[in-house]
């Protein structure tokens, strides 16, 4: 996963990659702690690069995507948010929404 530490270095990533997924946690998160090696496990097996972000040290990404509780895994497509899963993320609802954007033909806003 690669880091993003500063607004306009998601900016950048966002504009740059068609598909990818915005893990972003905070600190002191014991649950935060707990699900970031499980969502960066999942990176090998999808085509799309991970990033994540700390909302306390780039507070200007989390009032920008509306981001009050923390951990939070975005994923988008196309510069748009496709799926958010905040504090408690069932791994299944997110594997089978990453399967969904990895999915050849178009995809609907769900």
């Amino acid at each position: 996963m690669e880091e993003i530490t500063s607004f306009d270095s998601w900016l950048d990533a966002l504009g740059e990659e068609e598909t990818l997924l915005l893990f972003v946690k905070t600190d002191n998160c014991s649950v935060c702690e707990a699900l970031f090696p499980q969502v960066a496990a999942l990176e090998e097996e999808y085509g799309f690069p991970f990033h994540w972000a700390n909302a306390a040290r780039v507070p200007e990404l989390a009032g920008q995507l509306s981001l009050f509780s923390a951990p939070v895994v975005l994923l988008f497509k196309k510069g748009r948010e496709y799926a958010r899963f905040a504090r408690f993320v069932p791994m299944e609802d997110l594997k089978r929404r990453m399967d969904e954007l990895e999915a050849p033909g178009d995809y609907n806003d769900q």
